[in-house]
């Protein structure tokens, strides 16, 4: 009798281990199934981004969502706060998770550039500080171009050029929005004014700059043509710039 009731006591208690046992491997088991659920934060390209593009002009061109840690890719960023003053190593594609390895310190491709758009080329023009708004444009910005002109002679008659043109020898047009600048070449201010100047006021930079912009073959040509024949002016662009396009100006046009 005692032997059969210590016998069932040894039954119960196994049968109690065991169910603990079993009932421990299965949460353990869901935790480690959920681990691979948990819900993480990331960004997500929704357009095309070209090469070079700066981490401040990114905002509106990704987006967070929310995915599982499993289908996270390694690297993957949730947010662009720690990422000020990179730029995008390779063209992103819509759809992909934006990876911190994908912006990188402009320096750390090729001294003060940036990677060229693929499509496109480079060609350099040498500018003087006031059409680069004092020497402030640099590798990663995207700029608007202008070209102005001042005809020697008389303009042909039977010359294909915009209406409001005719009759005036000087003009300017806007040549092209959204043009990446990738290099930027140009002589630090004087040592002696730099010292001098302690109210944090900017620096006057040394001379002209050489400024290299990524254009396709055809634009290339046709600023190529503004810096030979005329005079050419950079403005800098934003993620919230304005783009139109505005008519050819004219002294006409002014005093209107």
């Amino acid at each position: 009798m005692k032997a059969r009731l210590l016998g069932g006591i040894a039954a119960l208690l196994l049968a109690v281990i065991g169910t603990v046992l079993l009932v421990t491997y299965i949460q353990g088991a869901d935790k480690r199934a959920q681990q691979g659920l948990d819900p993480v934060n990331v960004l997500i390209v929704k357009e095309r981004i070209p090469a070079g593009t700066k981490t401040e002009d990114l905002g509106n061109k990704v987006k967070t969502e929310t995915l599982p840690q499993s289908a996270v890719a390694p690297g993957t960023i949730s947010a662009l706060n720690d990422q000020k003053g990179k730029v995008t190593s390779v063209d992103l594609q819509p759809g992909e998770q934006l990876l911190g390895l994908k912006l990188v310190n402009p320096n750390e491709l090729v001294p003060g550039t940036v990677p060229v758009p693929e499509g496109l080329q480079e060609q350099t023009f040498i500018l003087a500080p006031e059409r680069i708004m004092g020497g402030r444009i640099e590798a990663g910005d995207t700029v608007t171009v202008f070209a102005s002109f001042k005809a020697d002679g008389d303009i042909p008659s039977d010359a294909d050029i915009p209406a409001e043109v005719k009759g005036w020898k000087q003009y300017t047009k806007l040549l092209y929005h959204d043009v990446l600048v990738t290099a930027v070449q140009q002589a630090a201010p004087d040592a002696e004014k730099k010292s001098a100047n302690t109210d944090g006021s900017v620096q006057l930079p040394n001379g002209s700059a050489y400024v290299t912009v990524a254009l396709s073959d055809a634009n290339a040509a046709k600023m190529v043509f503004g810096a030979e024949f005329g005079t050419l002016y950079l403005s800098k662009q934003t993620d919230k710039t304005a783009k139109s396009q505005p008519p050819v100006t004219t002294l006409g046009g002014e005093l209107k």
